[in-house]
């Protein structure tokens, strides 16, 4: 915004004093200072800078300068004013070449005021302390004067890309949220405020004398202030109603908005929390944003007057006036937050919320103002959720608090009661604790969670945020976009972060494997192998790996590496990409089907991969499920979906984790926590009955924590046998008798929403197979799909993959008609004959 200078300071004319043209100078900056001439706004004062091409600056080299004062009162004499550039001389011969501006305490003049009584002050202005060159390295600040350049915020580069804009710095650097006047690298002028040991007398004239160096003095003003006008503020915060015509931008900001002596740092949208919801049993507690009020966040000098735009001009606001300005209590109460273990002393990882009676977001020390939920930008301990933002903690963290009512939302995992209360900080408050308590002790009866899919986190970070969500395994995939790589050097074939033989306590781990992926084949996920990384981590070109790059490799030889080196292999995000899954699968190499959730609170669970993974227990495949966040940004939850696996008689150990996950005792859900038994067997086993079938014995159990459950769900061969409607209850269980007489398989589906919708899947169990004598399980009209997925990878390889040398693709087609071939045999073996597609006619050269 162009806003007026402070009217509490008045420029000085030095038209008759000037006695250079600057541009023409050399030593000073040359025509890098030819910007600004005439009125001008630095730093919110104003200043009166010359003309272009005729003498513009005072030269202070040799004969003193007078200038005339008028007669003023004034607290200070502010000065733009810059010191000729030199190259530093540490030591002869050794450091003696930069222009880094360190060199300091030169006695570069004298500013002389004279009152009217003709007594007078003299200030000695020294290098880098009142005065610095407009040449510097990084660090080199003066310590008494200021650049001549607002500290600016900056908007993150995602951000400006949403509203149609090109970012206004890069990714990484838009990161910082703002700019510094005080940066290295440019040419700059200081400002520097002398005080006036005498504000009371009138001052008759300046006298400005050169003593050992060459400097340059452009602009001056003065003011009767009372604090230093250079002194940065601390942070403040207030609401504000929006003017007339004053809009929001698309991230819910403002943006034409301004402070003269000051910076607003952010204008965000008032986030009103409805209190009684918050205290209540709700779910998921979202706020509404407000399209009329925002809390402003700033820093400011006292004097300073905020500006905002609207119809016309912009509306101006006195800091102090409470008829149009709401104070918001400042966060400057330093608190110890602790979260403990009920009944104990012992700090436990949490992912914490906090905010004000203003709804404003209050972030411990060393966390984000403002979470990036954005793609690859600050993967960080931290969490989105619609309007709420979160951070994880290791059960200790201090928080700058405002005094009065803080809002607190405290979660971890799915077994663990929620905490969403308020607390009141006073002035002597310290520290506040918060007890949580297990309320579902499912860990003790053996149970152990994980996330199969996280991306990005350094390892430390997935431990904490894996700890804060209750997940007991974090499986960290490194892996390739393009030409960027991701967690690879984090990768060692052998470390298990957490793990007790790597220091930690062995409840929690992490563990970094890789996610191998191609556009069109499809993604694998390659977990806890040892040795060497499987390479390539992408093949066949864009958007997984890099122009240019063949198509090397299948997903089935990706996965055989994995099992070769004892690791477990996943078949990500049902059901997409759908290409070399099936034939991946049909070859026996898939040890277990993931279904994705970015945001739990957003949606469910996949249908449409459950659906998919219906096809192959239809065929017979025996292969279990699990769930995976997939996050990649603030914005998806580590262990939103989340894998439950029961570790039987087997400790826990990431090793013994991997056993018994293929061996398919396993649930995944958003919430719910579900447990199903056929005949006494848990999913993973097999039932055998004899050649005219037979009635089995089906017994289950579910509980959630907070999200309620609507529907349960016993399936049979992929078809609802019997519902059971729970009424949005926490808890139940049930049993049933179900009448096999064809080979089949029974799991267990939970229903149950975050946002209330009928219907969405909250948890599902893996199957227990019922297999009547020898029969097989085997769907028609699956296997046909199946097979054309199959066909589908076969046609891509023939046409459009980029080729690689003539004996690898050989060797790739041979794998993928491999898997058609076992499956078109079983289909022919089964009385099912189905139509080629034209690349794949029996007869046909591939």
């Amino acid at each position: 915004m162009n806003i007026p200078p402070s009217e509490h300071f008045t420029p000085v004319s030095l038209a008759e004093n000037y006695n250079v043209d600057r541009v023409q100078l050399d030593g000073f900056g040359g025509e890098d200072l030819g910007a600004m001439y005439g009125s001008q706004s630095i730093l919110g004062m104003p200043f009166d800078l010359g003309t272009p091409g005729e003498p513009n600056g005072i030269l202070l080299d040799g004969d003193a300068m007078r200038v005339d004062m008028g007669g003023v009162k004034a607290s200070y004499v502010v000065f733009l004013h810059g010191v000729e550039n030199r190259v530093s001389n540490y030591q002869e011969g050794l450091a003696d070449f930069a222009m880094d501006g360190n060199e300091l305490g030169d006695h570069v003049s004298d500013y002389v005021l004279e009152y009217a009584d003709g007594e007078a002050e003299a200030t000695r202005i020294l290098r880098r302390f009142a005065i610095q060159q407009s040449r510097i390295g990084w660090g080199a600040s003066a310590f008494a004067a200021m650049p001549a350049a607002k500290p600016g915020v900056v908007m993150g580069a995602t951000d400006e890309h949403g509203l149609g804009r090109r970012p206004a710095s890069a990714y990484g650097r838009a990161e910082t949220r703002h700019s510094s006047g005080r940066d290295g690298g440019r040419i700059k002028l200081w400002v520097y405020a002398l005080p006036n040991p005498n504000p009371e007398k009138p001052v008759r004239c300046l006298r400005l004398i050169p003593k050992n160096e060459r400097s340059l003095v452009l602009g001056i003003t003065h003011t009767q202030v009372a604090d230093h006008p250079l002194r940065s503020g601390v942070r403040q915060k207030l609401k504000l109603e929006l003017p007339e015509g004053a809009q929001l931008n698309g991230n819910g900001e403002l943006e034409d908005i301004d402070i003269d002596l000051g910076v607003v740092m952010s204008a965000r949208a008032v986030m009103d929390y409805d209190a009684e919801r918050w205290l209540g049993a709700e779910v998921d507690v979202q706020p509404e944003r407000s399209s009329s009020e925002v809390v402003v966040e700033y820093i400011a000098h006292p004097q300073g007057k905020l500006y905002v735009g609207g119809d016309g001009e912009a509306q101006a606001y006195e800091l102090a006036d409470a008829k149009q300005i709401v104070e918001v209590q400042p966060a400057h109460r330093p608190v110890a937050i602790r979260v403990v273990e009920k009944g104990t002393e012992t700090p436990v990882a949490v992912r914490l919320h906090m905010h004000g009676e203003a709804g404003e977001y209050l972030p411990p020390k060393g966390y984000h103002r403002k979470v990036n939920p954005h793609w690859f930008e600050d993967n960080y301990g931290e969490y989105v959720n619609g309007l709420n933002q979160y951070c994880y903690i290791p059960g200790e963290c201090v928080a700058d608090l405002p005094l009065g009512d803080v809002y607190v939302d405290i979660q971890k995992g799915y077994e663990i009661a929620p905490i969403r209360e308020k607390f009141t900080v006073g002035p002597d408050t310290d520290v506040v604790t918060f007890e949580i308590d297990r309320v579902l002790k499912w860990r003790e009866k053996g149970w152990v969670t994980a996330d199969t899919h996280v991306h990005f986190l350094s390892p430390q970070t997935a431990l904490l945020e894996g700890e804060g969500e209750g997940v007991n395994v974090v499986n960290l995939l490194a892996s390739q976009w393009g030409e960027m790589f991701s967690n690879v050097s984090d990768f060692d074939g052998k470390t298990t972060f957490g793990a007790r033989d790597f220091g930690g306590d062995g409840e929690f781990l992490v563990r970094v494997g890789t996610e191998n992926r191609m556009q069109v084949l499809g993604h694998i996920s390659l977990l806890g192998y040892s040795g060497l990384m499987i390479h390539p981590l992408c093949s066949g070109g864009p958007s997984e790996s890099a122009l240019g790059d063949a198509q090397e490799v299948t997903m089935a030889e990706w996965a055989q590496q994995c099992i070769d080196q004892g690791g477990l292999v996943v078949m990500p995000h049902g059901p997409n990409p759908q290409c070399e899954r099936a034939a991946d699968i049909v070859l026996g190499l898939i040890h277990a089907m993931e279904m994705m959730t970015f945001n739990p609170h957003n949606a469910q669970i996949n249908p449409y991969g459950i659906a998919d993974w219906y096809r192959y227990l239809n065929l017979g495949y025996h292969i279990p499920v699990v769930g995976g966040s997939d996050k990649m940004a603030a914005a998806s939850q580590l262990g939103g979906v989340r894998t439950y696996t029961h570790m039987g008689d087997c400790a826990f150990s990431y090793e013994n984790w991997m056993a018994a996950t293929k061996a398919g005792h396993t649930f995944v859900t958003v919430g719910p926590l579900a447990e199903i038994q056929v005949e006494g067997k848990a999913p993973g086993s097999q039932v055998q009955l004899p050649a005219s079938g037979g009635t089995v014995n089906v017994t289950w159990e579910v509980a959630s924590v907070r999200l309620p459950i609507d529907q349960v769900e016993i399936v049979v061969g992929g078809l609802t046998h019997e519902q059971v409607n729970v009424d949005k209850s926490l808890s139940a269980s049930g049993s049933a008798e179900v009448r096999v007489e064809d080979s089949t398989w029974i799991a267990l589906r939970v229903r149950g929403s975050y946002k209330g919708q009928h219907g969405e899947i909250a948890a599902h169990t893996s199957a227990v197979q019922v297999v009547v004598a020898e029969k097989p399980i085997f769907s028609q009209a699956d296997a046909t799909t199946v097979l054309e997925q199959i066909e589908g990878a076969i046609a891509y390889l023939d046409t459009l993959a980029p080729r690689p040398e003539a004996r690898r693709l050989k060797q790739m087609c041979a794998t993928l008609e491999a898997a058609h071939n076992r499956l078109h045999q079983q289909m022919h073996k089964h009385g099912i004959y189905h139509d080629h597609t034209p690349l794949h006619d029996h007869g046909h050269e591939h």
